[in-house]
Formats: structure tokens, sequence, C-alpha cells
């Protein structure tokens, strides 16, 4: 018989990765708007130098992206992988 501890920490985790998988999701559609926000307004005549502190956030949303795939990537158990 499976220990309930062991059954129950399973279950978190499981939970852990859907939430963090999730939040990726949320974290590169909100880069990727701010992105086509960026892009639009370079379009229409802004200037690089301008759009600086907008494009460094959307790095900043992006490096955070990446950084939690590859926590849960790490700490995602192989047999759950796929």
């Amino acid at each position: 018989m499976a220990s309930p501890i062991l059954a129950n920490l399973t279950a978190q985790v499981a939970q852990n990765v859907a939430v963090e998988s999730s939040a990726k999701v949320l974290i590169d559609g909100l880069a990727a708007r701010v992105q086509a926000a960026v892009e639009a307004a370079l379009a229409n005549g802004a200037t690089e130098a301008e759009l600086a502190p907008v494009q460094a956030e959307v790095d900043a949303l992006t490096a955070s992206s990446v950084e939690l795939a590859a926590s849960v990537a790490a700490n995602t158990p192989a047999a759950e992988r796929r």
C-alpha cells in the first residue's frame, strides 16, 4: 500500500506544476502583447530610445518565463514529462 504522505506529496507536486505552467502561459501572453504594442509604436514613428523602458519590461517578462519554465522542467519527475 502506498504511503499517504507520498501520495499527498505527489498530488501537490502535480498541482504546483499545473499552476506554474499556467503562470508561464500568462507571462508569455503578456510579454507578447506588450511586444506587439512596442512594434506597433515603432511602426507609427516612435523611436527605440523612447520605447527602451517598455522593451526592458518585455525582456524582463521573457526572462522570467524562461526561468520559470526551467524551474518547472528541473523539478518535474521524468515520468511526468511528455
